[in-house]
C-alpha cells in the first residue's frame, strides 16, 4: 500500500495532548507493571529493498510448486483472470473494513450489493448476506437459523465435507443440540434413513464430498414432508449446470466460495456464501446490503435490517457473525463479472469433460472408481496403497488425489490439459 504512513512522533504527541497524556507510560498507568514487556521488542533492524527482495526469493524457493494439480477435497485450482488481482487490490479496497458509515462508503457497499446479487443468481435463493469466514462455518450458520424448540435434532449427510461435519457438531455442542449422520449407500446420501424422522433440518452437499451428484431433489422433499428445513451446500462451478439450489428446494444454500477467483494460498482467506428465501430473510446472520435512494433521490447503498445482528439485539441474537470476508466477496464478484454467465457454464463443463476422461483412463490403468453414478469434477478411485501411489506421482510434481477410505479422491478443473491428465496415467502405469 503504497500511499499508506504509520503516524509520525509529532502527531502521536498531539493525539497523548488531546488526550491529557504526557507519555504513552501515563496512558498505560492502569495496566499491571508486570504484563507489561519493559523493553524493546525483539526485532532484527530494517532491511534494504533489494535485502528485503532477495531474503522474500529465498523463502519462496523453499516452497514446492507442482506442475499439475490433480487434488480438490474443498480447495480448487481454477484460471483467475488477471483483472481480477487488479481490481482488488487497489488500496481503496484493500484498507477497508465494516462499512457502518454509509456516506463515505458507497463503493464498498456497492461492491457487497452486487456480490449479493450474483450470489442470488447462481443459487435461485432471494436474498444473500455479505458473506462469512468460510463454507464450514456457513453451514453450521445455517444450521442455527433453523432452531426449533420442539425438533431440535440436525441431520447430516456423512458425504458432506468433514470440515463442515466437524464445525456443524462444534456449533451443536455449543447450543445443546443433536448431530445425527445420515449414512451412505454406494457413495450417496440414504434417502431412506429420512423416513419416520422428525428435527429441524437437513443438511447434504451437492455434489458431494466424493463427487458424487446427489438426488437432492427427493431429499428436499423429504425433509419438507417432515417439517424440517432444508440445507443445500453447493459448489459454485456445478451451479452453473446443475438445478440451482431454489430448484432443488432448499430454504438454504451455502457454499465455500474459494472457487470463485480465490488462490489456494496454503488453505485462506476464504469465503461463505450464504442465501436464503424471504421467508428466512430475518434468520439470515451477517451484513446485508440494500439499496435506497438518498434525500436527492440519487441511487444509494447501505447495510440494512440491522435490528436482527448481533450488535444490537445483544443476547438475543442467534449469531455472533458481525463481519464479513469483505475483500474475498470483492474477489467473488470481480471473478464473476469477469468470467460471465458463459465462461462460468464453459468452465465447468470443461472441468466435468476432464474429470470424466481422467476416470476413464486411471480405469484403464487399473485404478476403477469405487462408486457408480453421476458425478461432477470429482471422483473417488480404489487403491490399495494410496500413498505409495501419491508419493510416487510427488516426485515427479504432480499432486495427485486426496486419500479417502478405500481409495483415492481425484479431482480435475478447467487447468488440467490433456497432457497434464496423459501424464498423469503413464506415471501411474509405470
Amino acid at each position: 500500500m503504497g500511499s499508506y504512513i504509520p503516524s509520525t512522533e509529532r502527531e502521536r504527541k498531539e493525539m497523548l495532548e488531546k488526550a491529557g497524556f504526557s507519555s504513552f507510560d501515563e496512558l498505560y498507568a492502569d495496566i499491571p507493571a508486570e504484563v507489561k514487556l519493559n523493553r524493546e521488542l525483539n526485532l532484527p533492524s530494517g532491511k534494504s529493498e533489494l535485502e528485503t527482495a532477495r531474503f522474500m526469493r529465498a523463502l519462496a524457493s523453499e516452497n514446492k510448486v507442482y506442475r499439475s494439480v490433480f487434488r480438490g477435497a474443498g480447495a480448487y485450482a481454477h484460471y483467475i483472470p488477471a483483472i481480477v488481482k487488479s481490481v482488488v487490490t487497489k488500496e481503496e479496497f484493500v484498507t477497508a473494513y465494516t462499512p457502518y458509515q454509509a456516506e463515505i462508503s458507497q463503493g464498498v457497499l456497492q461492491s457487497i450489493f452486487e456480490y449479493q446479487t450474483m450470489i442470488c443468481e447462481l443459487t435461485g435463493m432471494d436474498v444473500s448476506n455479505a458473506s462469512v469466514y468460510d463454507g464450514a462455518v456457513a453451514a453450521a450458520e445455517a444450521t442455527v437459523m433453523c432452531r426449533n424448540p420442539k425438533a431440535n435434532t440436525i441431520y447430516i449427510s456423512k458425504a458432506v465435507h468433514p470440515d463442515t461435519m466437524k464445525v456443524v457438531k462444534t456449533y451443536a455442542w455449543a447450543n445443546n443440540r443433536e448431530v445425527v449422520e445420515i449414512p451412505l449407500c454406494d457413495g450417496k446420501t440414504d434417502l431412506s434413513f429420512l423416513g419416520g424422522k422428525t428435527g429441524a433440518c437437513v443438511l447434504i452437499q451437492q455434489p458431494n464430498y466424493y463427487g458424487m451428484i446427489e438426488d437432492a431433489k427427493k431429499i428436499g422433499e423429504a425433509a419438507h414432508a417432515a417439517n424440517m428445513k432444508y440445507i443445500l451446500a453447493v459448489e459454485p462451478f456445478s451451479a452453473c449446470v446443475l438445478p440451482s439450489a431454489k430448484e432443488y428446494g432448499a430454504d438454504i444454500a451455502v457454499g465455500e466460495g474459494q472457487p470463485l477467483g480465490m488462490p489456494l494460498s496454503y488453505g485462506g482467506p476464504y469465503l461463505g456464501f450464504m442465501a436464503t428465501t424471504d421467508k428466512l430473510m430475518r434468520q439470515l446472520p451477517g451484513r446485508i446490503v440494500g439499496e435506497t435512494t438518498d434525500h436527492d433521490g440519487n441511487k444509494a447503498y447501505v447495510l440494512t435490517l440491522q435490528a436482527r445482528e448481533q450488535h444490537i439485539r445483544r443476547e438475543k441474537a442467534s449469531s455472533n457473525i458481525c463481519s464479513n470476508e469483505a475483500l474475498c466477496a470483492m474477489t467473488a464478484s470481480v471473478y464473476l463479472a469477469a468470467m460471465g454467465p458463459e465462461g462460468m457454464k464453459n468452465a465447468a463443463y470443461q472441468c466435468y469433460s476432464k474429470a470424466h476422461y481422467l476416470a476413464e483412463e486411471l480405469a484403464k490403468a487399473g485404478y476403477p472408481r469405487k462408486y457408480q453414478g453421476d458425478f461432477f469434477m470429482e471422483f473417488v478411485t480404489e487403491c490399495e496403497k494410496p500413498e505409495e501411489l501419491l508419493a510416487k506421482l510427488d516426485a515427479k510434481g504432480i499432486l495427485g488425489g486426496q486419500v479417502v477410505e478405500g481409495g483415492i479422491l481425484w479431482c480435475a478443473t478447467e487447468l488440467n490439459s490433456k497432457e497434464d491428465i496423459d501424464e498423469l496415467v503413464k506415471e501411474v502405469r509405470a
